[in-house]
């Protein structure tokens, strides 16, 4: 099989690329990578606490490596960072990167791009199936994951800390893609086929914040460099044992 790293959110589509990658046996992957926003010690964006993902990384069986980020990095500063780490995985023997992205075509180009200068091949498992598809196999597969975020101009303050469910995909507006792929929503992933064991938390409280609009849109992992704010909804959640606060 052929040895390569997943650019991992934590959240669905991560989870059931993953999960497809495995079964179908092409790919070794052997560590998974996530941008962390290292004044938080939060996933970008998603905003889900460090100490999860690392118990997340756990039950899956894979490494885990982070690119540390600033709170809002520039774009000279986000792609400084990554051809950091992409340098490093390259020099380890990775020169396959897998990618859950769906049908965003400018940030498909984006990644290819910048990849192929490291001379790392971009692979996108996911790339052009329908969005309700995809979400339908993630539950049907017996995955459970949890909304951690959602932009205020697309969902209501309520999506938050809901499970990813046949509900949920019923109640979702007309405009808003079943994977969140637009940047609807976000989401953590704390069970399923690809999970030795469940990841245990709590729901904490719903905080709201505004970023800077994204520079490449609707990516949760992406430089915020253009003018322009956006508000979000984040739902806190609490590895279990730990006391809130």
């Amino acid at each position: 099989m052929i040895k390569a790293y997943m650019n991992w959110s934590g959240g669905k589509d991560s989870a059931l690329c993953l999960c497809r990658v495995l079964m179908e046996k092409q790919y070794q992957v052997e560590c998974l990578l996530t941008s962390i926003n290292s004044v938080y010690n939060r996933i970008s964006m998603h905003g889900v606490r460090r100490e999860l993902l690392e118990t997340q990384a756990k039950a899956i069986g894979i490494s885990l490596q982070t690119i540390e980020l600033p709170e809002q990095p520039s774009m000279a500063e986000y792609e400084g960072a990554m051809l950091s780490k992409t340098d490093a995985l390259r020099e380890s023997g990775y020169a396959h990167a897998i990618f859950g992205d769906i049908f965003l075509e400018d940030l498909k180009q984006y990644r290819e791009k910048k990849l192929a200068a490291a001379e790392i091949r971009a692979v996108f498992p996911l790339w052009k199936i329908p969005t309700l598809q995809l979400m339908e196999e993630f539950i049907s597969l017996g995955f459970k994951g949890v909304v951690v975020c959602v932009n205020e101009n697309l969902l209501p303050r309520n999506f938050c800390g809901r499970l990813l469910d046949a509900s949920f995909l019923k109640d979702l507006p007309a405009n808003v893609d079943p994977c969140g792929e637009n940047g609807e929503f976000h989401s953590f992933v704390f069970d399923g086929p690809i999970f030795s064991r469940p990841v245990p938390f709590q729901v904490g409280e719903t905080v709201y914040r505004t970023y800077k609009a994204p520079g490449q849109a609707g990516v949760s992992q992406e430089p915020l460099d253009q003018p322009g704010q956006y508000g979000f909804y984040f739902c806190d959640l609490i590895p279990a044992f730990t006391e809130v606060g």
